[in-house]
C-alpha cells in the first residue's frame, strides 16, 4: 500500500482516479480549492506554498498525482492569470517540496502540447519537429513539463509525465469552457443550438479506462517517462460526425446543428499513439465512443433533470473553472 496525494482531487478525473486508487488498497488523500466531506480531503490551493508544505510534512506521501489545473483553452485565455499561477507556480511548489521530501510525482500535462501537428502524435514529436503551442493552456502545460525535466536533471527527482487525450464520461458537468462532448451533450439535452466547427478530428477515451491506466503507474513507475493516454487511433472522429451522433443518441432535433469553419487557436487533428502506455501501463480501452456516450448521456440526464431554461442560462456565463483536469 502506498500513501498518495491527488491534487485537484475534487475534479472530474481526480475524483475517479481517487476511487480507482483506493479500490486497490492505497491510502489516498486529496487536496483541491473545493471543500469536501471526505475525512482525507484537505482544502488547499497549490499556489499557496505554506498550505502544501504543511500537508506534505504531516503526511509523508510516497506519490503525488498532480492534476490541479485551470482546465481548458478558452478558460485559459479568459483567466490567464489564474492559469499561470496554478500551472506554473503550483507545479513549482510541488517540485520544490519533492526535492526536499523525495516523493515520486505523476505530472499531468496534455496532448495540447503537440500544437497543430498533423501526424500521429508520438511522445518524441517535440524532439524531432519544431512545435509551437497554440494557446496559453498548451504553453503552460509544456512549461510544466520543462519544469519537471529541469528538476529531475538538477535534483534527481523522480517524475512521470502523462498527456491525456479526450477523457470524458460520467462525473463531468457542463460548462462552456469544457470539452466538446460535455458541451454537445448538454446543449442537445436542453434543446439549444450546437455550434459545430468542422475540420477538426479527435480521439476520445472513457474516464474509467483512462483512470485504470493512471492508477497502474505506481505499479510500474519508470522515472523520466512520458505517456500518451488516449483511445485507439481507429476511434478517431470528426467534430461533425460526433455532433450528429450526440443528436442521434439524445433524440434531439438535427435542426440544432449549426456548422461553422475551423475554430481558431485549436488543433485540427489530435490523434496520438498510446503504444508506450499499452506496453508499460497496460492501457487497454474497453468502452468505445458510442457506448461511452450512452452512459454519459444517462448521467447528464440525471444531473440536469431539474434544470429549467432560465437556470440553464446561468451556465453560459464566463466564470473561472479551477479544478483538477488536464
Amino acid at each position: 500500500m502506498n500513501r498518495i496525494l491527488v491534487t485537484g482531487g475534487r475534479g472530474f478525473i481526480g475524483t475517479r482516479l481517487t476511487h480507482e486508487l483506493r479500490s486497490r488498497g492505497h491510502d489516498v488523500w486529496t487536496c483541491d480549492l473545493l471543500a469536501g466531506d471526505d475525512p482525507q480531503h484537505v482544502r488547499a490551493d497549490v499556489t499557496a506554498y505554506e498550505q502544501l508544505d504543511g500537508l506534505v510534512r504531516r503526511s509523508h506521501f510516497d506519490y503525488v498525482y498532480h492534476l490541479a489545473a485551470e482546465y481548458g483553452r478558452q478558460n485559459g485565455e479568459d483567466h490567464y492569470a489564474n492559469l499561470w499561477r496554478t500551472l506554473a507556480i503550483g507545479t513549482k511548489h510541488l517540485l520544490c517540496l519533492q526535492e526536499r521530501h523525495r516523493y515520486r510525482m505523476v505530472y499531468f500535462s496534455s496532448a495540447e502540447v503537440y500544437g497543430d501537428y498533423d501526424g500521429v502524435m508520438t511522445e518524441d514529436v517535440m524532439e524531432r519537429v519544431p512545435i509551437r503551442q497554440m494557446n496559453d493552456y498548451a504553453i503552460a502545460k509544456w512549461a510544466g513539463e520543462q519544469q519537471c525535466l529541469n528538476s529531475a536533471d538538477k535534483f534527481g527527482t523522480e517524475i512521470v509525465r502523462v498527456r491525456p487525450v479526450g477523457c470524458y464520461g460520467p462525473g463531468e458537468p457542463y460548462h462552456p469552457h469544457r470539452g466538446v462532448i460535455p458541451v454537445f451533450v448538454y446543449r442537445a439535452l436542453t434543446d439549444r443550438s450546437l455550434t459545430v466547427h468542422q475540420g477538426h478530428t479527435r480521439v476520445f477515451d472513457y474516464v474509467d479506462d483512462t483512470c485504470r491506466t493512471f492508477a497502474n503507474i505506481v505499479d510500474g513507475f519508470k522515472p523520466g517517462e512520458v505517456y500518451n493516454v488516449a483511445g485507439p487511433q481507429e476511434w478517431a472522429i470528426g467534430t461533425a460526425p460526433l455532433a450528429e451522433l450526440v443528436v442521434e443518441l439524445t433524440g434531439a432535433s438535427p435542426g440544432l446543428l449549426e456548422y461553422q469553419q475551423q475554430e481558431a487557436f485549436t488543433t485540427r487533428i489530435k490523434i496520438v499513439d498510446s503504444s508506450k502506455a499499452e506496453r508499460d501501463l497496460g492501457h487497454a480501452p474497453t468502452v468505445d465512443l458510442r457506448d461511452g456516450l450512452v452512459r454519459y448521456i444517462a448521467w447528464m440526464r440525471r444531473r440536469y433533470r431539474a434544470t429549467s431554461a432560465v437556470e440553464g442560462d446561468l451556465f453560459d456565463g464566463t466564470v473561472a473553472n479551477r479544478e483538477g483536469q488536464p
